[in-house]
């Protein structure tokens, strides 16, 4: 029988550990290259664009049409933290004033049936603090304005020198756009010639497939954002706060399944905070139903129209094979885990084909690729 431990499979177990470790140790540089990578995915059709426009037999030189491609990037990611931030930051502000007394005296009623309720089931501990009290201070923590600071906070920290981050991924990203196969050029270095062909065929499968997934992934919270923000707008919300509901709700769902009911709960609360002045019984409640209702919709128009576009036509996999790949992302790297699962999975899906496709079940996963 042959044995699995010979000299190389010993080496390419070895440098797969070191491979790891640097990963690891170098993770912000791992991270801008990511970053990027994903940035020249997106802004690659706009270098192969302008590289059709022709004057006479001048052509535009792939440098500056690289240079105009990182400017359009830049101009839209910062047009619209411009557009949204100032909002999000005017909404903390509006929360962070709100009365909390005030909520719950329009939620007297409700709590006090419910206090009844539980401690005639004797659930409860002697001294332990009252629903009221309970939901006051989870409430006051969640409309407090160092939430939001806090969380601003904790992004800046993990990016470090923002200014830096910025230098950096736009350096590489001019690189990556301006020479396309740059990356992979490097890449193939450390492969046997005789892989070099498959390697290749294999990157530019997941190209295609990524870029049509973050494509469709920016549809998608675009539609959710709109879908939400004119819902909320006729129900009376108002074209404002429905917009950073919207923004909010959109931004969620990146996180498969959780996401959209995070979302929906913290819109719900955040549009019944910014109407306090409203009757709690005869107008806030049915307000609060109305929302419910367009995130239902919204929901709806999620996994039957946007969810199969971009699932279904842009990585080629069955609804419960995400499903399974999510689950167990989530459960071994928690959120982060699940966002990343899908471009992940599409990755091995693609180098299995090519590198493992004698094995029925690899021919299985990636029939449709």
């Amino acid at each position: 029988m042959k044995s699995w431990f010979t000299p190389r499979t010993l080496l390419v177990i070895a440098g797969i550990a070191v491979l790891v470790f640097l990963v690891w140790r170098f993770s912000n540089i791992v991270a801008y290259l990511l970053i990027a990578s994903v940035l020249s995915l997106i802004g690659r059709p706009l270098v192969h664009l302008l590289g059709r426009i022709r004057i006479g037999k001048w052509q535009i030189p792939v440098t500056l049409r690289a240079m105009v491609t990182l400017i359009v990037i830049w101009v839209a990611i910062f047009s619209f933290f411009r557009l949204f931030i100032p909002l999000v930051a005017s909404e903390a502000q509006e929360l962070s004033k709100v009365d909390t007394n005030k909520i719950f005296q329009q939620l007297e009623g409700p709590i006090e049936r419910v206090e009844i309720w539980y401690s005639e089931l004797n659930l409860g501990e002697d001294n332990q603090e009252s629903l009221r009290q309970l939901l006051q201070n989870r409430l006051r923590e969640v409309l407090s304005i160092n939430v939001i600071t806090d969380l601003v906070g904790s992004v800046a920290s993990i990016l470090g020198n923002i200014a830096w981050a910025i230098f950096a991924i736009s350096f590489i990203t001019f690189f990556v756009l301006r020479e396309e196969r740059l990356l992979l050029g490097y890449v193939i270095t450390l492969l046997p010639k005789e892989k070099e062909s498959a390697f290749r065929h294999a990157i530019t499968s997941i190209i295609h497939l990524l870029r049509r997934y973050f494509v469709g992934i920016a549809l998608q919270m675009t539609g959710i954002m709109t879908l939400v923000t004119l819902g909320m707008t006729i129900v009376g919300v108002g074209f404002r706060h429905g917009l950073v509901i919207g923004l909010m709700a959109a931004v969620l769902n990146i996180i498969p399944y959780l996401g959209p009911w995070i979302g929906a709960a913290l819109g719900i609360l955040l549009g019944a905070a910014s109407h306090l002045d409203l009757d709690f019984t005869t107008q806030l409640l049915p307000l609060m139903g109305y929302m419910f209702i367009v995130f239902v919709i919204t929901q709806l128009t999620d996994n039957m129209v946007f969810q199969p576009f971009i699932f279904g036509t842009s990585v080629y996999a069955h609804p419960i094979e995400i499903f399974i790949v999510i689950m167990m992302a989530g459960s071994l790297a928690g959120i982060v885990g699940m966002i990343l699962a899908i471009p992940t999975y599409t990755v091995i899906r693609v180098f299995a084909k090519e590198f493992f496709n004698n094995f029925r079940v690899v021919q299985k996963l990636t029939e449709k690729i």
